[in-house]
């Protein structure tokens, strides 16, 4: 049996995630391949919400979702929060359309009532392992009438509905990896509804996919084996079929599948997360930009040597012809380049904005800054690769002057090495500073530089001592700048702590 594809006019395309989470990364370039197409076509995009599976249902995910989708940018024409006329846009809320249907195919012989228990169906399984055979689910012979199924029901037996497989052979004309052919017999009668009475993916997708007038979709290979399961649904309730499309997998550097569980085996080991949904870069101080940018070229390639593009260049660029078949590896370097080059190209305001929502998001104190102290800080920390570095250089700025803590490593580095050298220095400067005038930039490098030409000191004796004293580490800005950023009174109020506050060595 062939799955013919017809062009339409009309483009309607959908992300249809499940709320278990936030959104991953391998979603969020689906999603993404998807709007870039609408867009591109003058389509329409969708966003449906698969909610029907309650057992991996978590509270607030669908907020997590859009407040990923909003951040990067990809907003949809219908669905939650829009709108539309072929709502509602969440499965829990469409049982009944799911039940007609459902209904339907049960009347016409090509669904039946399963009565096994799960206790029997891993009897059959453990038989299959004994017998070193995979496991196929045994059709029932003659199978379960509507009322029988019913009755059980009742009685509170689990009971599911099945489809009844079609004996024909499936061919799938993908837009991707060409025509892909399931062979009768492969794929067992499938459950269509659960004993919770809700539909699974199966028969939902399938529903909302005709109804919703979808016309493409695009997912990833891991549905591919789906996809039969779907056409032959199609075809027994008299659905058109969309095209499909399946978008190569993203795999890990080292070849692994990129998981959720990759971040639950890291905290056992003790060992920093890596970033694998999208709040994951947003809270490790990435662009959007940068980040659309990067996973746009995961599978899909633009033909040329460029590789950098706002999303209005992806949209006019886009093609699913140019979308490869084989698996994308998500080097990690390359997105962190990505984003340095984004850091330096995006304008002051959009830089602003970005990174008041990287301090929003951590509660930190720069957070109270206004826009010409965050627009200074971004000048001062120029060159960054994300905005922890940004933090990290210049968060001390931004702490009330008795609120530094001192690096014990940095105090016995710089100010204790050599009896005390560091300290020694401080105490040096702090008169020369007190006497100082001019507290630009500038004018404090020029002192700086002639203090030390004066007194034969090299320039990270001075610096170095002064940046510990005043940001608590040995990270900041160049030391004339930090120093005029945090004012007059500020520094000498933190030199001064220094001196009173640590501990020399005796």
């Amino acid at each position: 049996m062939d799955v013919n594809h017809g062009e339409s006019p009309d483009v309607r395309v959908r992300f249809a995630p499940s709320p278990t989470g936030y959104l991953h990364i391998g979603g969020a370039r689906t999603v993404l391949f998807n709007w870039l197409f609408a867009r591109k076509t003058g389509g329409r995009m969708i966003l449906r919400i698969e909610d029907t599976d309650r057992t991996r249902h978590i509270a607030d995910s669908t907020g997590r979702i859009l407040d990923d989708l909003r951040w990067l940018g990809l907003d949809w024409d219908e669905g939650p929060e829009v709108g539309g006329d072929f709502g509602p846009y969440f499965q829990s809320e469409r049982l009944d359309l799911y039940e007609a249907y459902l209904r339907q195919l049960l009347e016409s012989g090509q669904a039946y009532y399963a009565l096994e228990t799960p206790e029997q169906l891993e009897a059959l399984r453990e038989q299959a392992g004994k017998e070193k055979r995979g496991f196929t689910y045994p059709r029932p012979d003659p199978l379960p009438t509507i009322e029988q199924g019913c009755s059980a029901r009742k009685a509170g037996r689990p009971v599911v509905v099945r489809f009844k497989m079609t004996d024909h052979d499936v061919t799938i004309v993908d837009d991707i990896l060409g025509e892909v052919t399931l062979r009768a017999g492969q794929i067992d009668d499938f459950v269509i509804q659960k004993a919770d009475g809700y539909p699974t993916y199966h028969l939902a997708c399938v529903v909302d996919d005709e109804l919703m007038k979808i016309t493409h979709v695009l997912r990833g290979q891991e549905h591919l084996n789906n996809t039969p399961k779907h056409v032959a649904l199609q075809r027994a309730l008299g659905f058109s079929t969309p095209r499909y499309a399946h978008l190569p997998l993203i795999f890990n550097m080292d070849g692994s599948k990129m998981s959720k569980r990759d971040k639950e085996k890291a905290v056992q080991k003790g060992t920093t997360p890596p970033e694998i949904d999208v709040h994951d870069f947003r809270v490790a101080g990435y662009l959007p930009e940068a980040l659309v940018n990067f996973i746009a070229l995961l599978g899909w390639s633009p033909g040329g040597d460029r590789e950098q593009f706002t999303r209005q260049e992806l949209t006019s660029e886009f093609s699913i012809e140019r979308i490869g078949k084989a698996n994308a590896r998500f080097d990690r370097e390359k997105l962190l380049s990505f984003n340095t080059d984004w850091a330096a190209r995006l304008p002051v305001e959009r830089m602003r904005e970005a990174l008041r929502d990287y301090l929003n998001i951590h509660d930190l104190p720069m957070r109270q800054a206004d826009d010409e102290a965050l627009a200074r800080v971004l000048e001062l920390c120029a060159g960054f690769r994300t905005f922890a570095d940004v933090v990290t250089k210049a968060g001390f700025f931004f702490l009330p002057d008795d609120a530094i803590q001192y690096n014990p490593k940095a105090v016995k580095k710089v100010l204790a090495k050599n009896e005390n050298a560091g300290f020694r220095m401080l105490e040096e400067l702090l008169p020369e500073l007190e006497a100082l005038s001019d507290w630009s930039g500038a004018a404090l490098e020029t002192f700086l530089g002639d203090l030390c030409d004066r007194k034969g000191f090299k320039l990270g004796q001075v610096a170095q001592p002064l940046r510990v004293a005043v940001s608590g580490g040995m990270i900041s800005p160049t030391i004339g700048e930090t120093l005029a950023m945090l004012g007059r009174d500020g520094t000498l109020a933190r030199l001064r702590r220094c001196l009173t506050s640590e501990k020399r060595l005796p």
